[in-house]
């Protein structure tokens, strides 16, 4: 029978690329666009379900508006707001994919009876003996993994990424050659609900209290200066600080406790370690189980919290190979051993020092190209 397939579609080239390459393998193809955010944003407001209706209708194919702000208020916007307000720095793009974009907008192609969510992601999915593996995408730049480490076992089940396989440019092409009528807007690193460079101003906005006068610091608790407040600045932040020493430094602490900046020099912003929390791995159990036992994972690391993890993963606590580990979007990644420290925390120790491991940020751990999961950096 002919195969269903819903596509998360914005209105622009990668997911319209994406429905247009289900429609020509012969899917039956619904367009589901998340209105997430008022106008101006980029993604999830109405002018994007616009374009999505018009890149529909060029294909053929049933286009839904589905309603998710009071969710994406829920998951994305007040935890954000929330975890500028602490000190920390999140990254609402990864609880955007993992309560969004494959948790409402997956119930909803479900209901619509469509056999998987298809999205303009790149990443890649495959599946082996039964589980299934999350992998980078061919195309380095355009890789987005990271974003995606907290996916389960049943959402990449029923999910597909069609340009895992594609470069950009690649995409480009292909539009260009099919006449797809997409409006440009450019590439951009911004999040889709905040105005670039007004990120302070939004939490502002939203947590009025947060403005507030503190000292910015050094290494020895010495007052530099004055700051208006914690969620102005991020771990490694060189500019903005509003203070001339002489020399290059960074933020290395925020404590909004105290409501305190501490600056030093870069190699005082260095750390070979890290403990990073609410860890999700993607096949269920910790990475060192993964070799250690077939069948489910699930059925035998679930219960690892109640047990001693020696008795339900007999391979240590600590991981006795290498991985790569990514502690932010952009970075290359670094070698690194994890140790599990409990069901829910571990600890990464890079093999080098790394620049700024920042609270709030997802550390992603690697083997190879294969994503298999992470946490946020305590």
């Amino acid at each position: 029978m002919k195969k269903r397939a819903a596509v998360g579609m914005s209105g622009g080239t990668d997911s319209s690329v994406a429905a247009a390459l289900l429609v020509e393998q012969g899917y039956e193809v619904i367009g589901l666009t998340a209105h997430m955010w008022k106008e101006g944003s980029r993604c999830c407001s109405l002018e994007d379900v616009a374009r999505a209706q018009k890149v529909c209708a060029a294909l053929g194919i049933r286009h839904y508006v589905v309603n998710a702000q009071d969710r994406f208020e829920k998951h994305v916007v007040s935890p954000f707001v929330e975890g500028y307000a602490a000190g920390i720095t999140p990254s609402p793009c990864i609880s955007c994919n993992q309560f969004i974009k494959f948790g409402f907008l997956l119930d909803r192609a479900a209901q619509l009876d469509c056999d998987i969510l298809a999205t303009g992601h790149y990443a890649q999915i495959e599946e082996r003996d039964g589980q299934f593996h999350l992998l980078r995408a061919v195309d380095p730049k355009k890789d987005q993994s990271y974003f995606l480490h907290r996916l389960s076992q049943k959402q990449l089940a029923r999910i597909a990424f069609p340009l895992g396989g594609w470069t950009k440019p690649e995409v480009k092409k292909w539009s260009d050659d099919h006449d797809l009528p997409i409006i440009p807007r450019g590439e951009s690193q911004d999040l889709c609900f905040v105005e670039a460079g007004k990120y302070a101003e939004f939490v502002e906005g939203r947590a009025p209290e947060v403005k507030k006068p503190g000292n910015v610091l050094d290494d020895d608790g010495n007052v530099l200066a004055e700051h208006d407040g914690v969620h102005r600045f991020t771990v490694g932040q060189r500019g903005g600080t509003g203070v001339a020493t002489g020399e290059r430094v960074y933020v290395s602490d925020i404590n909004a406790d105290e409501n305190t900046i501490t600056l030093s020099p870069r190699e005082n912003v260095m750390a070979s370690e890290c403990i990073v929390t609410d860890a999700h791995w993607i096949s269920g159990c910790f990475p060192d189980c993964r070799t250690g036992f077939s069948g489910t994972p699930e059925s035998l690391c679930s219960d690892a919290d109640t047990r001693s993890l020696r008795e339900a993963c007999p391979t240590k606590t600590k991981a006795e190979r290498h991985f790569t580990v990514q502690p932010r979007y952009g970075h290359g990644g670094a070698p690194a051993m994890i140790e599990k420290l409990s069901g829910t925390e571990f600890r990464v120790i890079f093999d080098q020092p790394q620049f700024a491991l920042t609270p709030g940020q997802a550390a992603v751990v690697y083997s190879d190209t294969e994503c298999l999961g992470g946490g946020w950096i305590k």
